[in-house]
């Protein structure tokens, strides 16, 4: 067997596959020879059926696949030999009139080329990478909403300053039908506010939704309405009332301190602000860190310059699949996937060139802890080990959570080497800033 490559260009080759008879005749025979000890046909007791007879009914099948078989066999053996660094798979070059009546053959493959390109972690870039803080504003929303939820709640026939109401937002046309409570005080005008003092259980306000709240953000929690529309919407909507409340706060004392932390974890509003400050920023963390390491990964994927075998990819793409694409089809996945291909590409040659690989040790341990914070989250604050240590053979031996567990685990090495390497801008922020700076509004 001979096989030889032809590099079109840095991106595409052909690879030439020439198969003699010597490299499958054997094995041809040898298939045949087994039908004929099994074979079962009218006329002939089993093991006598004459060769030729065999050679007819199913020599070309078995020729087929014979050489199918070594074509695919020295094909792969030839890709790793030669450690090309292919994308897709190999696509069979067809031809028209191919002769299988011959006995040596001529296989014709193109090849997509990975492209050679570098990666600079330090270059220039618009990142930032974002502390959240929890302003006096935010500790003092949290308090007042804890002196709510452990108040009494007192049921009401007529809204009056200071109440809640609760009710249901409809606009047909924009589909628009959400039952929520707010405050009157979420309103950004305070005349919108007073449109409800004196109403009734049952009656209908219409209000319009430019303006509504300070923030338009507000819309997608309280109307549900989603991201896109909420900027700019200006539609009337009618608030139909359903119930009215009010709340008698719970007092700010150590009974209240004892029940939310537990006896004397707490005992002043200032170490009550000091904790809720401590435990709003460490949630915060794994929201700006996912932020980060989607902006790392865009601004990598811009800053990247390198070219791809589109066309190679887009013939692929067609037949890859259970089902062939056409032309078009093919030419609107590959314009959907080809961010994700060139990520794909910077982030193996990102762990190669910084030996970023996971451990079963690198597994285990990262299960450990993901398992004692769930198990906290239901009171068992202090499991055994081996309590521990089971779940997570249980949890290892689903090959399924296996392979979700490994992209986490290489995900929060991606994100450790990036803060360390990514020559990122530091920036302090409010969570409502960082709400901004999410949706690309600061």
């Amino acid at each position: 067997m001979n096989i030889t490559r032809n590099n079109v260009d840095a991106l595409n080759a052909v690879v030439t596959v020439e198969v003699s008879k010597a490299d499958y005749s054997d094995k041809v025979q040898k298939v045949l020879t087994d039908y004929r000890k099994n074979a079962a046909i009218p006329g002939f007791r089993k093991g006598t059926v004459p060769m030729s007879l065999i050679q007819k009914q199913y020599g070309k099948a078995v020729l087929l696949e014979e050489v199918n078989k070594v074509l695919q066999s020295n094909l792969n053996n030839y890709l790793a030999q030669e450690k090309l660094d292919i994308l897709g798979n190999p696509l069979p070059k067809v031809t028209e009139d191919f002769n299988w009546d011959v006995e040596d053959y001529k296989f014709e493959f193109e090849l997509g080329l990975a492209p050679e390109f570098s990666v600079n972690l330090d270059a220039k870039n618009e990142v930032v990478s974002y502390k959240i803080i929890a302003d006096d504003k935010m500790l003092n929303e949290q308090i007042t909403r804890i002196q709510k939820q452990y108040g009494k709640l007192i049921a009401k026939d007529t809204v009056e300053d200071g109440n809640d109401v609760s009710g249901i937002f409809a606009n047909e046309e924009k589909g628009i039908n959400n039952r929520t409570t707010l405050s009157l005080d979420a309103f950004a005008d305070k005349n919108t506010a007073k449109l409800f003092i004196g109403k009734k259980i049952g009656d209908v306000i219409t209000l319009k939704t430019k303006g509504l709240f300070d923030d338009d953000h507000k819309l997608m929690d309280y109307l549900a309405v989603g991201h896109d529309d909420v900027h700019g919407l200006d539609v009337d909507v009618t608030f139909t009332i359903d119930e009215v409340t009010t709340h008698e706060p719970a007092v700010l004392d150590q009974e209240l301190f004892d029940k939310l932390f537990g006896p004397k974890i707490i005992t002043s509003v200032d170490e009550l602000k000091a904790k809720i400050k401590e435990d709003a920023e460490k949630q915060f963390v794994q929201q700006a860190d996912q932020k980060f390491l989607n902006d790392v990964v865009e601004s990598l994927i811009e800053n990247t310059k390198f070219d791809l075998p589109s066309q190679f990819l887009k013939k692929w793409i067609q037949v890859a699949g259970e089902n062939p694409l056409t032309v078009e089809e093919a030419e609107a996945e590959y314009a959907k996937s080809e961010k994700g291909l060139r990520y794909q590409l910077i982030e193996g040659k990102i762990m190669a060139e910084n030996n970023l690989q996971i451990t079963f040790e690198d597994l285990k341990s990262y299960t450990s802890e993901m398992i004692k914070k769930q198990m906290a989250q239901f009171g068992q604050m202090d499991p055994s080990d081996e309590d521990v240590q089971g779940i997570v053979a249980r949890v290892m031996s689903n090959q399924d959570e296996v392979k979700r567990l490994s992209e986490q685990v290489m995900s929060e090495k991606m994100l450790n080497l990036y803060k360390e390497k990514v020559a990122a801008k530091s920036k302090e922020v409010t969570f409502d800033e960082f709400v901004k700076a999410l949706y690309g509004e600061i």
